[in-house]
């Protein structure tokens, strides 16, 4: 069973970049949802990452402003691995942040 709650929560992921993708200049994931998906795999490790090596209180879930700037690093940061699948400026990345928490605080990707 948790196997396929991973799948969902990237499959949910991988929708909220392409919604993301569609509201936020600056921010443009290509190769539709198979793309999407890698880079949703790609900024949960960055985030997984961040998360280890800085501590929980930079959690995106905790969403605070440090939370809130960890998400838009990750994020920005992210298209330095995927360059072919995803672009993102500096206010893309913030915007982008912006409206992944707004979604995530309707549609969690994590079981609170």
């Amino acid at each position: 069973m948790q196997w396929l709650g991973l799948v969902i929560r990237f499959v949910v992921s991988a929708l909220v970049l392409i919604v993301v993708s569609w509201l936020s200049p600056g921010f443009v994931v290509s190769g539709g949802f198979v793309g999407a998906l890698i880079a949703a795999v790609v900024i949960a490790v960055l985030g997984y990452i961040a998360e280890a090596l800085l501590g929980e209180r930079i959690s995106p879930r905790n969403r605070g402003l440090v939370g809130f700037i960890t998400a838009a690093v990750v994020i920005y940061l992210a298209q330095f691995i995927i360059p072919t699948l995803l672009s993102v400026n500096l206010l893309g990345a913030l915007i982008s942040a912006f409206i992944v928490g707004l979604i995530d605080a309707f549609v969690p990707t994590v079981i609170r």
